[in-house]
C-alpha cells in the first residue's frame, strides 16, 4: 500500500488542491519546505501526495540524520517517477480537472486495464484509476 508519495511541482498550491480534489480530501502547508502543499485523501490508509516546489531534493543526512532538503540550480521538469493511484472519480470528472486546469489526460489502455494518464503540470504523470479500472487492476496483478 502506498501512504503518500512526493511531487515536484511549479505552482505546489495548485497541483496541491487539484489532487486533493480527486482525492477527496484537503490540503495543508508541508512545514519543512517553504511554499510545499500535501494533497491529503483522508482515507483509511493516510494517502497523502506531497506536492514540492520544482528543484526541491531530498538529500541523505550525515551519521544518524534525517534526510535534508535542497534546491537543485537548474531542474528539469521531467522525470521517471510516476504512480498509479485508484480515486473514486468517474474518467469524465478526472478529465474535468484536467481541462480546467489545462493538463493533458488520456484514457490509456495496459493491457489487461486501462488507466487515465493524468499529466500534472504537462510535465509529471500520474496514473488514475476509476473503480472500474481498479478492479480490473486488481484481478490482473493479484495472485491467483
Amino acid at each position: 500500500m502506498l501512504h503518500h508519495l512526493s511531487i515536484p511541482a511549479r505552482e505546489p498550491r495548485r497541483v496541491a488542491t487539484a489532487l486533493a480534489e480527486l482525492l477527496g480530501g484537503d490540503v495543508t502547508e508541508f512545514g519543512p519546505v517553504p511554499g510545499a502543499f500535501i494533497a491529503w485523501a483522508r482515507d483509511e490508509t493516510g494517502t497523502a501526495i506531497d506536492c514540492l516546489p520544482l528543484g526541491t531534493e531530498m538529500r541523505p543526512g550525515e551519521n544518524d540524520e534525517e534526510a535534508r532538503f535542497a534546491t537543485a540550480e537548474h531542474p528539469s521538469p521531467f522525470g521517471a517517477t510516476h504512480a498509479a493511484l485508484s480515486v473514486d472519480r468517474t474518467e469524465d470528472e478526472i478529465r474535468a480537472v484536467a481541462d480546467r486546469e489545462g493538463w493533458r489526460a488520456v484514457r490509456c489502455d495496459r493491457g489487461s486495464f486501462s488507466v487515465v494518464e493524468f499529466w500534472v503540470e504537462n510535465s509529471l504523470m500520474l496514473e488514475f484509476l476509476t473503480p472500474e479500472m481498479a478492479a480490473d487492476y486488481l484481478a490482473a496483478v493479484r495472485p491467483g
